[in-house]
């Protein structure tokens, strides 16, 4: 579950590899795709809405968190259909990949941001907030523009270049909100089980943030290459379409 900051899809998401050149789906499916794409491009936008009156209003950036929880939690858990986009084939995406890139993200919303209150007004928490959010309405209308077959420029390059801050933006306000957690978890004992029970099995949750943040150390310098070279790959692509004959 590491580094799921913004721009970090690989496989099927912002950042991710040129879509493979293959037979697309039906015209049902299709219109299927479209739609969820669309909502949940309208679904990222609110919160970027959300986001910008909470901080004309209050003035500050400060647990701007709150302005958006129940539409942050909403549109995120609804990226879990993109695990059964691909397990019945309507994209041809790896299964496991997007279920391991989304799970991480639904992970921090609702297995650390909601499960530990005390992290929520913390500044790392909107850090990592606005880089999915810009990621997702960049992604979201990537899909929905790709399957019209009317794809704007403009789209595909913010795709393939916002990801340089975004990335390194999401994953930084990640890790510092799992940091910000540990106290409270080690306090609480949340989510840990302890011997001796009837099933003899115990697990420690504090442990087990620990080691989903040092996972990010492998995690993150990979996928920031690869999506460095998909960029030069695709974008240069488009560059020598564009020229004049």
């Amino acid at each position: 579950m590491a580094a799921s900051g913004g721009g970090s899809r690989v496989d099927n998401g912002y950042g991710s590899q040129q879509p493979r050149r293959r037979k697309g789906p039906g015209a049902l499916a299709t219109a299927y795709l479209v739609i969820y794409n669309v909502v949940m491009t309208a679904g990222w936008l609110v919160i970027a809405v959300g986001l910008v009156r909470a901080y004309l209003a209050k003035g500050s950036y400060h647990s701007l968190y709150y302005s958006i929880e129940k539409p942050l939690k909403f549109f995120q858990t609804g990226a879990l259909l993109e695990i059964l986009h691909c397990a019945f084939g309507i994209v041809p995406s790896s299964v496991v990949l997007t279920a391991f890139q989304v799970m991480s993200r639904v992970f921090l919303t609702w297995a650390v941001t909601h499960s530990v209150k005390e992290v929520q007004s913390e500044d790392s928490v909107l850090l990592f907030v606005v880089a999915w959010t810009v990621t997702e309405i960049i992604r979201y209308s990537f899909y929905t523009f790709s399957l019209l077959n009317h794809l704007p420029y403009l789209i595909k390059w913010a795709r393939y270049t916002l990801f340089i801050v975004l990335y390194p933006m999401g994953v930084s306000g990640e890790l510092l909100t799992i940091y910000a957690a540990l106290p409270f978890v080690r306090q609480s004992g949340l989510y840990s089980i302890s011997l001796p029970n009837e099933y003899n099995f115990s697990f420690d949750y504090y442990t087990f943030l620990i080691l989903v943040m040092i996972s990010y150390i492998p995690v993150f310098p990979q996928l920031y290459f690869h999506m460095l070279h998909q960029r030069r790959k695709v974008l240069s692509h488009t560059e020598e379409h564009k020229k004049p004959e």
